[in-house]
């Protein structure tokens, strides 16, 4: 990692990140039609704070294979896993042609696949041929619990248990589904903040290192910080966001300064005087 601007003068207020290759405080950018330029300018800028990509949904499926070809190039060279969106896997399961886009994806140089079934639906013999599929074929595979249907909300023990289920199988990490809205899915409720009780019962039976949240909103990211600290695993982060998200990592912002600055009883204190919490 470069010499950063400021190193030696001032240090992070929020110590302990981890550094690349991280297995803890995974950030995973969710992409979607970003050119080779523009590419370039990412990785330049924010490359060191970037562990995964993926390109969103079945977008892949639109570009030309110089261009894709090239894309993946570039980040796998700034040390970045690239994988292409869950919906590619899910289309191609749902086609019967899963073999053969497992051989292309390693073929067009993809080194991780998502394996979900947030439109489709896939019993657990689906589901631990799919994980088996992308191992033997020599690549990581991160698995999505969630349908993108809030009407398909699973009850947190079904969370748990295709948590569980699918680490079981050989994924590497879990994802919480949230979609960009991240209203009314996975850990959000309708309207956008976090369900608190149901991040608790899913971490007091699975450890949090083998799961990534989905928390494509600033409100989200601040609360999985604060819950978790600066080197828990985030995903579905926007390729504008992710400065930022690691500026909340490391206590840049005045969102998780303050943590480092003041008490709880500060805190306390300071949000009854601008009216945010009821006084005692």
């Amino acid at each position: 990692m470069a010499t950063k601007a400021w190193e030696g003068v001032l240090d992070y207020p929020l110590p302990g990140r981890t550094a690349k290759p991280r297995s803890r405080g995974i950030t995973f950018l969710s992409l979607k039609g970003l050119g080779l330029r523009g590419t370039a300018d990412l990785i330049e800028a924010a490359g060191d704070y970037i562990d995964r990509v993926k390109l969103a949904f079945g977008t892949t499926l639109l570009y030309d294979e110089a261009f894709l070809r090239e894309q993946i190039r570039l980040f796998r060279e700034a040390n970045i896993e690239v994988n292409p969106g869950g919906t590619c896997g899910e289309i191609a399961l749902h086609q019967e042609r899963y073999p053969e886009f497992l051989a292309r994806a390693r073929e067009l140089g993809f080194t991780t696949i998502e394996v979900s079934d947030g439109t489709i639906f896939m019993d657990d013999a689906i589901r631990e041929r799919s994980i088996k599929g992308v191992l033997d074929a020599g690549m990581s595979a991160v698995t999505e619990v969630g349908k993108k249907d809030p009407e398909l909300t699973l009850a947190i023990p079904e969370v748990i248990r295709q948590i569980e289920r699918d680490l079981r199988f050989g994924a590497s990490h879990v994802t919480i589904e949230a979609r960009a809205s991240a209203k009314n899915i996975g850990m959000f409720d309708a309207s956008g903040k976090v369900k608190a009780d149901d991040v608790e019962q899913v971490v007091s039976a699975v450890d949090p290192c083998h799961l990534i949240w989905e928390a494509p909103t600033a409100e989200g990211q601040e609360f999985f910080i604060k819950r978790f600290g600066p080197n828990v695993n985030l995903g579905n982060i926007a390729p504008t966001d992710i400065i930022s998200v690691e500026g909340l990592r490391r206590g840049l912002r005045g969102d998780t300064f303050r943590m480092v600055v003041y008490q709880p009883e500060d805190l306390e204190r300071m949000l009854e005087a601008d009216g945010q919490v009821a006084p005692h």
